[in-house]
This record gives C-alpha cells, structure tokens and sequence, in this order.
C-alpha cells in the first residue's frame, strides 16, 4: 500500500498542499546563483546536451531541470575547463536521475557511452572519474540534492489551472480537459524556456511554475489570465509574475518570428525547385515535340541551283584533266564515253586547270538522310582526302 502510494502522482493526492508546502519552504534556503562563472558562454551549449541525453534516457522533467541547476551553481564557484565541464555535466545527469528516477531508469555507463559519442563529444567516460566527481558534488552540495525547481511545482499548478468560470475567447469552456491538454503543452514549453537563459534563475522556482501557468492561459486567450483560484492555490499575485510573465512573452514572439522567417524560406525554396523542375520539363518536351526545321528537297530547287554549276565546273575540269594525260590510243578508244558524257544532263562547261591540290566544302540545305563518307585517291590530289557524299534520290 505504501509503494502503491509512492508511485502516485502527488500532485492529486491528499497531502498535495503539505508536500507543496514543503517545497515552498525549502527554496526560501536554495544557495544564490550570482552568474560569476567564466564558462557561462558555454552554458547554452551544456544544457542543449543535457536536455539531448535526458530526452533519450526518457528522464522525467524534474530529473532534467535537478541536473542543470546542480551544474548551474557548480559552474557558478569553480572555475572548470571544457574537458572536465562534459564529465561535470554526465555526472550532474547520473546524481540528479538517482534521486528524481526509479533504479531502472538511470542510465548505464555503456548507454552513456554511446549516446556521448553519437553527439560528437570527444569525451571517454569512466566509471572511476564518474564516480570521484559524483563525490565532489555531493560534497560541495553538503549531500543534499533536494532542491526545487519549476518543474517540481508546475503539475501541481496546472492540475488547478482551469475553472467552470474561465472563458475563451469571450465564451464558455465546453471541455476542460481539451483545454487543460493544450494548456499543459504551453505550459512546459514555457517551463523549457526557462532553462535557456540564466537570467530566470533570479526568480524562485516556484514563481517561475506560476508564471509559466499564466503565460499559457495568455496565449491561449483564456480569460481571466490570473483568476483567484490561481493566486490563491500559488500564494503570488499577477504583480509578482508580471516581470517574469513579460521575459517569457518576449521568448514565445521572438521564437514565433524566427519560426515565420524559416517557414518562408522553405517556402521559397520549394516554390524555386518547382518552377526550374517545371521550366526543365517544358525545354524538355520543345526539344521532343518540336517541328523539322528541314524542308523538302523540292522546295530549295532555288538554293541548289546556285551549287550545280561549282560541281559541274569541278568534275568537268576533273574529266579533261585526265584525259590530257592519257595516251593518244587511249583517247580514240573512247569515243563512246565521250559521247555518253556529251549526253549528260549537265550544261558544257570549260575545262579549269587544276595546278595544286584543292578542297571543295558543299553546302546543301536538304532534308536530314544518312551520308556515307567517300574516300578518294589518286596520284593527282595530293594525300587521302576524304568528304561526305551525300545519298539522295536519283
């Protein structure tokens, strides 16, 4: 019965109030954080570790915010190195999950380990360096480790923090419990928050739990934002949150503002792949789809003419030029090829002498067909010269 009763949320118990009452009493003697460490550039990046490695370990929010304020008020009166910064970190970790967490639930050695090297720290931990420094915690700490935090109080304020009364938007809860769901999301996203700057730590635990409350209502246009159930079950006023109540809304619309400006630049992104992937698929389908620029052979008689007489003049010289070189009795035995060349649909024309070698590039704008390349030799062009001869219709 009273491991049953140990295991309860004690916030809904009935010794609520004592226990609250107790907490309330102990953080009038919490030691004061005076912000003097010469490491606090370096907090942020500890805690985002600590909140990485409590996040894997499934550790509750009590055992996370128990491990940054012990590490808080070390760093406040030793002045530490980074090496030994990341084994005071572990250790404060490993304390605070023993006295918050069941034996089940603190982390192994080996876990640790691996969850160490995956966030890239080059640090080797030991079970003998980790137990010496546990030591010296606990023995700068006087062997007391309890010591309240805002996330000891705020389950127990926002098990109180809606009423029948309150209204949204101007009109009546219809549920509560949707209401108190969303309201407990705020809540701890403000209690988070809380974590990220030092300057919260100038207020108590328990203000800090109220003002988290308060800001969520706010947000979620709860009206009133401070009712008196609140001020009565927290023991503080709307003038006593209202300082620490404005820093946490600066927070929430700076991190609005900064989520918009990111929300925007994916958006732009986005919009810029879409238009070159979509430019890409309309040069795409023009280079597939487009009309021959080619006509028909006909309709470029006009263009062909002109390049008839340079071919004609050429082969004609060509022919004569070998028939000067040729025997006499040769040139009677070809009467018939002269008289079949006389015959030739091409116009007469003179014969060109030909004194060096030359190279000839035609020119014709005809429809696309496939070209065998012709090679020629001959002791009379000088080399192997070689051109495209084009195949068209005879």
């Amino acid at each position: 019965m009273g491991r049953k009763r140990m295991e309860e949320q004690w916030w809904k118990g009935e010794l609520a109030a004592d226990i609250h009452q107790t907490l309330r009493t102990k953080e009038l003697k919490l030691p004061t954080y005076k912000a003097h460490s010469p490491q606090i550039g370096m907090r942020r990046y500890f805690i985002d570790l600590l909140t990485v490695l409590s996040n894997r370990f499934n550790l509750c929010p009590t055992a996370r915010h128990l491990a940054i304020y012990l590490l808080d008020l070390f760093m406040d009166r030793y002045d530490i190195t980074a090496k030994q910064l990341h084994i005071v970190s572990f250790a404060c970790l490993l304390l605070a999950s023993k006295f918050e967490e069941k034996e089940d639930k603190v982390p192994k050695l080996d876990q640790l380990n691996s969850l160490v090297y995956m966030c890239n720290v080059n640090v080797v931990l030991n079970k003998k360096d980790l137990l010496r420094m546990e030591m010296l915690l606990l023995e700068n700490f006087n062997w007391n480790l309890c010591l309240p935090t805002p996330a000891h109080y705020i389950d127990y304020y926002l098990y109180g923090s809606t009423g029948e009364n309150d209204l949204h938007n101007g009109w009546p809860i219809t549920s509560l419990t949707k209401i108190k769901g969303f309201l407990e999301k705020y809540a701890y996203y403000f209690l988070d928050f809380s974590l990220q700057d030092h300057t919260f730590l100038r207020f108590r635990p328990s203000l800090i739990a109220a003002a988290c409350v308060c800001a969520s209502r706010i947000c979620m246009q709860i009206s009133p934002a401070w009712t008196a159930q609140l001020e009565l079950l927290t023991c503080y006023s709307w003038e006593h949150l209202a300082q620490c109540i404005e820093m946490m809304l600066i927070y929430y619309e700076n991190d609005i503002k900064a989520a918009s400006y990111i929300k925007k630049q994916v958006a732009i992104q986005h919009q810029e792949e879409e238009t070159a992937v979509n430019l890409s698929c309309q040069a795409t389908t023009q280079v597939l789809f487009q009309q021959s620029s080619y006509h028909q052979l006909a309709q470029h008689s006009a263009v062909l003419s002109q390049f008839q007489s340079p071919v004609q003049d050429l082969c004609s010289a060509y022919r004569d030029s070998l028939q000067a070189h040729r025997p006499s009795s040769l040139l009677a035995g070809s009467a018939n090829s002269q008289a079949a060349l006389q015959a030739s649909p091409w116009p007469t024309a003179q014969a060109l002498p030909i004194q060096t070698p030359i190279a000839v590039q035609v020119a014709l704008g005809a429809e696309p067909r496939h070209c065998i390349s012709t090679a020629y030799g001959c002791s009379y062009f000088s080399g192997h010269d070689s051109y495209a001869a084009g195949c068209f219709d005879g």
